[in-house]
């Protein structure tokens, strides 16, 4: 599988398919003010500069030069004034400047894959941190109901205590659940704070003028495609960075292996001297040359035949890493596909399982208030009901997490007219 030098990066706007508009303002900050990102755009301008620096070296170089002096002779002190305009022009005769340009305008296309990149990565992180921040919110609203539910059995044991029919262990027990439950929702606190911090510097904003508000959140799973095309990974910026990177090492080996060949140049000049300068700019030009320049390197103790097996040896590595990245893509593709078809059935039997859980609850706090059991069995049951409410949650976190993942590993997402024409035959 190999990039195309103009293949399109993946532009899709794919944390919309989640339906957060929070969480689209909160990228739309981050592609602005994130300040990674901007180093990565920093770079590339510099790739910019360094095309359009060797772009200049097909054309030719024209100079201008004026001096004044004074000085004594035999015959006297005088004035002169020169001026001088030169002009010089490298003949391309082996492509050595030709494959420069190839290799810079490779680098510069590469470095703005890396900008995509540093973009999608950035991205990504956030969305992933976005959301555990708000699984967390659910976390926390389901030790709340918990402590509610956890005051009424303090207060209907206390009750039943006070009454002669339950004994004072039970009343323990209770409250021992409720200040459990409270201090696990002060805990989340600390690991929300550290979440909402990490987003802030993601948005570029200093983390203690930013705030997210908690809320109860209602998870939109994007569809998930059941078989990815390989010819999807093109998009990702990582790849076609590595493949623009084997052909700026390719056209290194070009500039290496011109090196054995002469330079030619074409120059040329005219100018005056006069003794003053308004002499010279009236006065006709008094002297001109044009004419041809060949140099070539005959002895160099090894240095080009170095230069060129060091060049060879840079493409193959590039090739290597370019080869390694597509693999890698299709690793954390199939790890990312593979995982969202097990959460998904593993979420399925785990609301079953929650189900009956609460079924259990239901019945075994009646048969206590019938006083068939005793309040252990209703301590083990909540027990058993909250961890399925905790385990439920936990798999809708890994689902939107793995869902994020596979948006990342195909570059940014997929649609449905991409799908079709990577697998028309």
């Amino acid at each position: 599988m190999q990039a195309r030098p103009g293949a399109p990066l993946a532009s899709d706007s794919w944390w919309q398919r989640y339906q957060d508009p929070l969480l689209n303002e909160l990228i739309g900050r981050l592609n602005v003010s994130n300040q990674t990102l901007a180093q990565a755009v920093a770079r590339y301008d510099q790739a910019v500069a360094a095309t359009a620096q060797s772009r200049s070296s097909f054309f030719p170089t024209v100079g201008f030069s004026l001096s004044g002096d004074r000085a004594r002779s035999a015959t006297g002190i005088g004035n002169s004034v020169n001026g001088s305009l030169s002009l010089q022009w490298e003949a391309d005769l082996w492509g050595k400047l030709r494959r420069q340009y190839e290799s810079s305008s490779s680098d510069e296309q590469a470095s703005r894959a890396d900008v995509a990149a540093a973009r999608l990565s950035m991205q990504s992180t956030l969305a992933q941190q976005y959301f555990a921040l708000r699984m967390l919110d659910e976390r926390k609203r389901l030790l709340q109901a918990n402590v509610r539910a956890y005051e009424r059995s303090v207060q209907i044991n206390q009750n039943r205590y006070e009454q002669g029919v339950a004994a004072r262990a039970d009343v323990v027990s209770a409250q021992a659940q409720l200040e459990s439950a409270r201090a696990s929702a002060i805990a989340i606190e600390a690991d929300r704070n550290v979440l909402e911090h990490a987003i802030a510097v993601l948005v570029g904003q200093p983390p203690a003028s930013f705030a997210i508000e908690a809320k109860a959140y209602d998870v939109n799973f994007p569809s998930i495609p059941v078989d990815v095309p390989s010819t999807l990974l093109l998009r990702r910026p990582d790849i076609v960075a590595a493949e623009r990177r084997v052909a700026a090492a390719n056209a290194q080996i070009g500039v290496a292996q011109a090196a054995w060949f002469p330079d030619l140049t074409l120059g040329g000049s005219v100018g005056n001297t006069t003794a003053t300068l308004a002499q010279w700019l009236a006065s006709p030009l008094q002297f001109w040359s044009l004419g041809p320049a060949l140099a070539m390197t005959v002895l160099d103790g090894g240095a080009r035949a170095g230069a060129v097996d060091a060049s060879r040896a840079s493409y193959r590595a590039e090739v290597a890493t370019y080869r390694q990245t597509v693999l890698t893509g299709l690793q954390e593709v199939e790890d990312a596909i593979s995982t969202l078809r097990v959460l998904e059935r593993q979420q399925a039997a785990q609301m079953r399982a929650l189900t009956a859980a609460r079924q259990s609850l239901a019945i075994t706090q009646n048969q206590y208030l019938a006083g068939l059991v005793d309040y252990l069995s209703v301590v083990q049951v909540q027990s058993t009901a909250y961890s399925a409410e905790q385990t439920a949650l936990q798999l809708e976190s890994q689902r939107l997490q793995a869902s994020v993942q596979l948006i990342a590993a195909l570059g940014g997402g997929w649609d449905k007219q991409a799908l079709q024409a990577s697998a028309a035959p």
